[in-house]
């Protein structure tokens, strides 16, 4: 293995980072392209968008499980009472089908009088009509940071961005589903000072003696809110009811762009199928008309920091079904159909988050939901990272002090390697003037040239390849940790310190690239130089190359990277006077 072929394997390696985030970044621009595939039956309004649907989930008589939802997007019926006010009542209409709603002017204010709920994280607002949740303000995470506005994920008040949660029982008959009228006994909750929970009971009745009661419970400091629906059957007959919830949404694709990572995170339906967690293109017309039955499964709908869920509860056998008319999808889950008997009460639980990807509330609403944070195909090197990032800023409270010490903790990891790589980096080094006198000896003759160099190598013990290990080895570590800066929501908005106060983006005075370059220069410089003229200019512009590309970059990755130059060329220089010292003392 000559110099020039171990300098050739370098050039690749770091040719392959850019290439892979460049298929990244043109796969996901081409590929997530809207496609329209009507769905059958749908009516759309005299705007061309199809109105507020009003068809909820069916299921069976026999009880086993829910049907398929339909494709249709119903009109909005005249007939279907409006959300009432507190003390009125009425029951749903019958559906035919689930419901794949959008969002026309006219059906984004059907949702009725609201009820406005406040804890110390989440500013929400529950429709009466269904109890449907129609927005949700994240108290503690601003849109721009510094700015008031906080990030909103629910949001039933612009048409062409619709996303809402419903959540109901069906059944043959009456139920309260989405479409229900429930009533209040207060249009505000608020968590009082010093209460660890707030509970929220909506009510419904079918005026022949059975009554629902839905609460939502939420407590201090977390984005899980639970969901109760209980049934006190006082009637004469046997009442059947499924559970489910919904997420609606008109979800656009987002327009790709090298210089805003944000645009590079999924955003769309995802579930879980019992067995792995799915992410569903609406691109993917196979996707259009999904529907699986599946056990200790979720619904979510991902974006980048941020996720809407839905968990039933465990061990039941729950149908997930995804219906999409152009960018508008209905998430649904159904679990089984329950008998309440006369005189019987029963209870439907489900939980439900909304809120940012804050992994221990993930694991805390379900151990499998942590999954939408989504690493890709390094997840078992990227979940590693995290932890560890995660229990040293336990100790720092600083999240860029955190990679600057995983960075030295990896360093110390893969010390030995490293080691060997230097060693033999140190040798090219000390040889280079009896490589470049073999070169000048045979420059006639790329045959002799190439086997005096090998008996040269053989001789002294020395392998280039031995000196790319290292940048092999640290590509698909750098690339966890791009996809952990890019979906950790703990990083975002997270300062440094002085002029870095987002680790998630970009260096804003692009100061740290510029460190880099100057670090790459140095390693450059501490290397033996490429026997190749080309090869050797190649090499002293990759540093400005290389800075160039990542100043785009989230800033917490080029900390890492500067931070590994530099222990890097702290070691090398260290073996380096160690082989001279070696050396001379031999002489």
């Amino acid at each position: 293995m000559t110099s020039s072929n171990s300098i050739r394997i370098f050039l690749w390696a770091v040719l392959g980072i850019a290439l892979w985030l460049n298929y990244q970044a043109w796969y996901k621009d081409y590929d997530l392209q809207p496609t329209t595939v009507p769905v059958a039956g749908a009516h759309a309004s005299s705007s061309g968008t199809p109105a507020l649907g009003e068809s909820v989930p069916q299921v069976s008589q026999g009880g086993a499980s829910a049907s398929a939802p339909s494709a249709g997007v119903p009109g909005t019926s005249s007939a279907t009472p409006a959300a009432g006010a507190a003390g009125a009542s009425a029951s749903s209409s019958a559906g035919t089908g689930p419901s794949l709603p959008a969002g026309t002017a006219a059906g984004a204010t059907a949702v009725g009088t609201t009820i406005h709920v406040r804890t110390d994280v989440l500013d929400v607002r529950f429709s009466l009509r269904g109890g449907t949740l129609v927005s949700a303000k994240l108290l503690k995470y601003p849109r721009v940071k510094g700015q008031p506005e906080p990030v909103e994920l629910e949001n039933h008040d612009n048409p062409d961005s619709i996303y809402v949660m419903q959540s109901g029982l069906t059944g043959p008959g009456p139920h309260p589903t989405q479409n229900a009228s429930f009533t209040s006994s207060a249009s505000e909750y608020q968590l009082s000072a010093g209460a660890r929970e707030l509970v929220v009971p909506l009510t419904w009745s079918d005026g022949h003696g059975v009554s629902v009661v839905k609460k939502f419970v939420f407590r201090r400091g977390d984005y899980g809110i639970e969901l109760q629906q209980t049934v006190e059957n006082h009637s004469d007959a046997p009442w059947q009811a499924a559970p489910y919830v919904q997420i609606l949404r008109n979800d656009p694709p987002t327009k790709r762009s090298y210089f805003n990572v944000e645009s590079y995170a999924f955003h769309g339906p995802a579930i879980y199928d019992g067995t792995k967690y799915r992410t569903l293109p609406l691109t993917t017309e196979s996707n259009h008309h999904l529907a699986l039955d599946a056990r200790d499964a979720w619904i979510a709908a991902p974006q980048h920091h941020f996720v809407s869920a839905a968990v039933p509860a465990p061990n039941q056998l729950d149908q997930i079904t995804l219906n999409v008319q152009d960018n508008l999808y209905a998430l649904t889950v159904l679990g089984p159909l329950a008998v309440v008997a006369p005189a019987a009460t029963q209870t439907f639980e489900d939980k439900l988050f909304v809120g940012p990807k804050l992994h221990s509330q993930l694991e805390a609403v379900s151990p499998t939901l942590t999954l939408v944070s989504d690493y890709g195909r390094l997840t078992i090197l990227a979940r590693p990272l995290f932890k560890a990032l995660s229990f040293v800023h336990g100790l720092t409270h600083n999240w860029g002090v955190a990679i600057i010490c995983v960075t030295f903790l990896l360093k110390l990891l893969f010390y030995p390697l490293s080691e060997t790589s230097g060693r033999s980096m140190a040798k090219m080094k000390a040889l280079a003037p009896r490589i470049k006198t073999i070169q000048e000896t045979y420059k006639d003759d790329r045959e002799k040239q190439g086997r005096a160099m090998m008996e040269l190598y053989q001789r002294e013990k020395v392998n280039p390849l031995t000196g790319c290990l290292p940048t092999i080895i640290q590509i698909p570590v750098f690339i966890a940790f791009y996809w952990v800066l890019l979906e950790s929501v703990e990083m975002r908005q997270a300062p440094f310190f002085g002029w870095i106060q987002d680790l998630s983006s970009r260096d804003p005075y692009f100061i740290l690239p510029l460190i880099m370059a100057g670090a790459m220069f140095v390693q450059y410089k501490l290397n033996p130089a490429p026997p190749d003229p080309v090869q050797a200019r190649v090499m002293m512009i990759m540093p400005l190359a290389m800075s160039v590309m990542f100043a785009f970059f989230p800033a917490g990755l080029v900390l890492y990277w500067v931070t590994n130059t530099i222990l890097s060329i702290a070691q090398q220089w260290n073996i380096n006077r160690r082989i001279a010292a070696a050396s001379a003392g031999k002489s």
